[in-house]
């Protein structure tokens, strides 16, 4: 009898755990999308930031400065910590980070407050991004690239939603609108903290990890040497960075460059940046469920390589074939992060936060440095030359070749 009532009651735990996995996934999916929503709203800040409190174009820089150095730099070290020592309620504190940083935002009347208030709000991203994606990966159930797919596009979302927010709600009220966005933070810190019981309940022990060679081949997992997987880490960065490069030239220069060319207003290049967004959306879900299916490497090789005829393409079509473009374009290019992602936790096993950090990290930073770069080349050679010159980034892609087998994956035929 307790035989039949364990194997009659086997399905229905089998569903119980599937539907816990996926409300943990979707819950750090939007948790994403509310810390990618507030971390938005700091650039959207600036104009009313540099308009009340007289700053320079300098100042402006190192607010940028401060807010990039805690929310991209630190995540690597947040990273290394957590994979040693597990903390199962640090999302729901790093987001506490946050609503430190928006209150003081709200309040800040002297430039070191701004400083302060900006270096909070990334603090507060840097233990969050790390850490979520190692319990998205522990609630994956088997289905990393999916796990991950899900949880960016939460964050895909906030971005976009975070300065349609800041238009409609910090530009007409002013910097004290900043506190309304506190309530958010609250609740991810709620959402959180959920996330936090589930994941102190699933935490195995820690265990000192051994590095034989032959115990982890034993274990039925391939090991590479430290160089190769140095050589395969540097290969994922250039990929990363020919990705991220070519995005923010869409991204943040995208509506100039529609307005310069084709003489459009505001409203209509808005709407062309917001369908930009969307194939951001679309093809980070799909590119995680293809991997998952196909293997990464070959995502990577589509998504890198497979938008470099578009992008050759875009900066000589008019403007419904430019609208076009930028959404196949967004499309192809998105599916790769979670690729990448998942192929360097799978690469670096027991360094799920390390790598998270590191990958979250430089796709903040590289964006960022990309974007600036990419202005002075506009300020000098004009916007239009922008988009002639950045496509050739993705060439970068052909480093893929050089990408180890995945460890512990079956060897290709022939």
């Amino acid at each position: 009898m307790t035989a039949d009532a364990a194997q009659a009651a086997a399905p229905a735990a089998a569903a119980s755990a599937t539907g816990t996995t996926f409300a943990i996934i979707l819950s750090l999916s939007f948790c994403h999308l509310l810390n990618d929503m507030m971390q938005s709203l700091v650039p959207a800040l600036y104009p009313i930031l540099k308009e009340s409190h007289g700053l320079s174009f300098g100042q402006i820089g190192f607010i940028t400065l401060a807010f990039q150095c805690t929310a991209s730099m630190l995540q690597p070290v947040v990273g290394l910590y957590t994979d040693k020592r597990p903390q199962p309620y640090s999302l729901m504190f790093g987001m506490g980070f946050t609503l430190v940083g928006l209150l003081l935002m709200s309040q800040a009347h002297s430039y070191a407050m701004i400083l302060l208030a900006s270096a909070l709000i990334g603090m507060g991203s840097s233990v969050f991004h790390p850490e979520a994606s190692r319990v998205a990966r522990m609630a994956a159930g088997g289905r990393y690239g999916l796990a991950q797919s899900l949880f960016q596009v939460g964050g895909n979302i906030g971005s976009a939603a975070g300065p349609l927010l800041a238009a409609f709600i910090v530009v007409p009220h002013g910097q004290q609108s900043i506190v309304w966005f506190s309530a958010a933070a609250l609740v991810a810190m709620l959402v959180l903290f959920q996330v936090g019981a589930w994941y102190k309940a699933r935490r195995t022990p820690q265990k000192p990890v051994v590095r034989s060679k032959p115990a982890a081949a034993a274990g039925g997992v391939a090991t590479l040497s430290r160089r190769r997987v140095a050589l395969a880490v540097t290969i994922l960065v250039a990929l990363l960075f020919s990705k991220n490069v070519y995005s923010a030239s869409l991204g943040s220069y995208f509506t100039l460059y529609l307005m310069a060319k084709f003489s459009v207003d505001v409203q209509t290049a808005q709407l062309y940046l917001f369908a930009f967004l969307v194939g951001i959306v679309a093809g980070t879900v799909v590119g995680g469920l293809v991997g998952d299916k196909v293997g990464r490497i070959p995502v990577m090789w589509f998504s890198i390589l497979g938008a470099l005829p578009f992008a050759l393409m875009l900066p000589h079509a008019n403007l419904f074939w430019t609208g076009v473009l930028a959404v196949t374009v967004a499309m192809i290019m998105a599916s790769a992060f979670s690729a990448i992602l998942v192929y360097a936790q799978d690469l670096m096993p027991g360094r799920v936060g390390l790598v998270a950090g590191m990958f979250f990290g430089f796709s903040f930073g590289l964006g960022g440095l990309g974007a600036a770069a990419l202005g002075q080349l506009a300020d000098i050679a004009g916007i239009d030359a922008v988009y002639q010159a950045t496509p050739f980034l993705l060439l970068l892609g052909l480093l893929t070749a050089f990408l180890p087998r995945q460890p512990g994956a079956p060897k290709q035929p022939g």
